[in-house]
């Protein structure tokens, strides 16, 4: 039993003051004569005795009653823990990913978790609740019912490590306060668990599972055949749970069905299904499945804009023949020229130069290569074996490289070293090759670099890249190396071509920075913006001259095919999708994680809680004892004689 005020207990002290007034009988008694008191003799024991009695009896029921009303005032309690001086903070965290559209057997995870949060937290009592994207801190149910209610489930999906961080910042700083931190999620799988235990507050668990596990999703889409006449779209969709047969692909364009066909899913496993639609057509895709699990993966939007190919320009003092190999015209626009026909005005047109082994860089070109990279423009540069490096050295110092000096004693030299890493060997390389037969180089030129794409054997650089510049530091001609003839020289130079123009791709994923290319040509303060329908934003951008390079991130907020303006021009359409790491309904076991701290419903464990923190009060059983004992005193003074 616990007091809430304790310091009312030192009344009982008072009760010495009866008891000394009993004990000491101050009353002064007179002898009175009689003539015989032989007869009265056995009278005035008897009524002594039970006068005696009667006195002891009133003294008790009145010290009890007094000491009832003490103890009631002093307010006495049962409680688990002493909470009454304590206060007490709340936050929830309210999982509303898109996991949590499963359903259950009351319905969908969130909106019965919403629904018995309601029912079971007290309207005024002062919670703080912080979802996916929403916090409403130091409030109550009863001032943010109508935003429970219409909350929307987002792609958004936090690690509980960060979830954990984030509820720790909506505490007080008090240090006497009991702090509980109530996590209501599914816990699915690709989230992190590890999670570190803090004395500060009590974190428990709300692990709410679905029904079933059932789930088929449109996980991505590519194009796997391309030819003058059609494009082959393959689509590929992922099931979680039982096998489905015949399972319905549709294939809108701008809302309009083109294509429908069907596919098979067995169990944790993935199938693709194919369309083909006419080359050189602009599309505004939609693929479409029904599903009545998770919604969000049921839609897949993608578009293909108008062709675009990027000009590449190469100056040329040796074969350029590897260089029309590369860059063909499905994609490029390659003119390739001698040194002493370049037109100097196309330059400014370019999104890539490279100046394949030129023996000395003129001023004008070097001015005009200035100029070119100010704007945002790529340049591959591939020395000449006998390269004048005075002007060479001009051009590198410009990009931010070294300076070439000649090695001597110069002996042949193979190209071992690979940055798997570097963004030109994106999906190249499924793991990183030791049993490569690595290409070699008779002659090179000696610079310090740190960000080398190849190296040497003995660590120089063969390729290095900084700010979309690229430097080569041998000649590749067959003479001194053999590298035109080795696997690496594909990727590297196409992906350099493609990289100096990002055209957007099928689709992008929402959460994600994405960075692209849109072509064209912005006046002063003109900025481009991206919209659909209600939402329209401005970008980061960065603006060159015959180019404006976007990146995106934070937005768009929803999955669709948005457009891309300047003013109120349209220049072509980007899709955005929702991630599809929530597809997959495979969950962590936290019963056997956090036996201890784990519960299966939300009204269950706020019922818990309310009885763990409940506060059962006595005063007023003291209050009814007082009164008892007064009662009880009232019949000793008028029945007992």
């Amino acid at each position: 039993m616990q007091f809430k005020h304790p310091e009312v207990l030192y009344a009982l002290f008072l009760l010495l003051i009866p008891i000394l007034v009993h004990l000491f009988q101050l009353r002064r008694f007179e002898k009175t004569a009689f003539t015989n008191v032989k007869f009265l003799q056995n009278v005035i024991l008897q009524t002594r005795k039970s006068s005696q009695l009667k006195k002891w009896l009133i003294l008790c029921t009145r010290l009890l009653a007094m000491a009832g009303l003490v103890f009631a005032f002093a307010q006495p309690y049962f409680a688990n823990r002493d909470i009454v001086k304590t206060e007490k903070e709340t936050v929830i965290y309210l999982d509303n990913s898109f996991s949590m559209q499963s359903k259950g057997e009351k319905g969908a995870l969130l909106k019965r978790a919403v629904q018995e949060l309601l029912n079971t937290v007290p309207e005024d009592e002062e919670v703080s609740i912080f979802t996916n994207t929403e916090t409403y801190k130091n409030t109550t149910i009863k001032s943010i019912r109508n935003e429970l209610l219409q909350l929307e489930y987002s792609h958004q999906q936090e690690a509980i490590p960060s979830v954990i961080l984030k509820g720790r910042k909506l505490f007080s700083k008090q240090n006497n306060s009991v702090k509980n931190l109530i996590l209501i999620s599914d816990f699915q799988q690709n989230e992190q668990l590890s999670v570190r235990n803090d004395s500060t507050f009590t974190t428990s668990y709300v692990q709410l599972k679905p029904a079933n596990a059932n789930n088929i999703a449109l996980d991505s889409l590519y194009i796997s055949a391309q030819d003058a006449s059609a494009v082959t779209i393959s689509v590929v969709l992922k099931n979680s749970g039982v096998p489905v047969q015949d399972v319905p692909v549709s294939l809108y364009d701008g809302g309009s069905l083109i294509a429908k066909s069907s596919v098979n899913l067995d169990t944790q496993n993935s199938s693709e299904v194919s369309f083909s639609i006419p080359s050189n057509k602009v599309i505004q895709g939609e693929i479409r499945i029904d599903d009545n699990s998770l919604q969000f993966d049921n839609t897949l939007f993608f578009n293909i804009n108008s062709p675009q190919k990027i000009n590449v320009l190469a100056v040329n003092e040796t074969d350029d023949d590897f260089l029309k190999k590369l860059y063909t015209n499905d994609e490029f626009n390659l003119t390739s020229t001698p040194l002493n026909q370049l037109n100097y005005n196309a330059i400014a047109t370019q999104q890539l130069i490279i100046l394949n082994e030129l023996k000395s860089i003129p001023n004008p070109l070097l001015t005009a290569l200035r100029s070119f990279k100010q704007n945002g423009g790529s340049l591959v540069i591939i020395p000449a074996k006998e390269s004048d490096l005075t002007s060479y050295n001009t051009l590198l110092q410009a990009n931010n490289f070294g300076r070439f000096q000649e090695v001597a004693n110069v002996t042949e030299k193979k190209i071992t070293k690979i940055n798997f890493s570097h963004p030109l060997f994106t999906n190249v390389f499924e793991k990183k090759v030791t049993n490569f037969q690595y290409p070699k180089v008779n002659h090179y030129f000696s610079i310090n670099g740190n960000a080398a794409v190849l190296a040497l054997e003995n660590n120089l650089p063969f390729l290095l890249s900084t700010n979309e510049t690229y430097l080569f530091t041998a000649a590749i001609n067959n003479e001194n190396s053999n590298f035109k003839n080795s696997p690496l020289i594909v990727p590297i130079l196409y992906n350099i071509g493609k990289n100096s123009l990002r055209l957007t791709n099928l689709y992008y994923t929402l959460g994600k920075e994405n960075t692209f290319d849109v072509q064209t040509s912005l006046g002063q303060d003109a900025v481009l913006t991206i919209a659909k329908a209600e939402e329209e934003f401005i970008p980061l951008q960065q603006t060159a001259n015959n180019k404006v390079r976007l990146t995106t991130d934070e937005f768009p907020s929803k999955a669709g095919i948005y457009s891309i303006k300047n003013q109120n021009t349209e220049l072509q359409k980007i899709s955005y999708n929702f991630n599809r790491k929530e597809s997959t309904l495979q969950y962590h076991n936290l019963a056997n994680i956090y036996p201890n701290q784990t519960h299966t419903t939300v009204s269950q464990f706020f019922e818990d809680l309310k009885n763990e923190q409940s506060v059962a009060s006595l005063w007023k059983w003291f209050i009814i004892f007082a009164l008892l004992f007064l009662g009880i005193e009232i019949l000793i003074l008028k029945f007992v004689k």
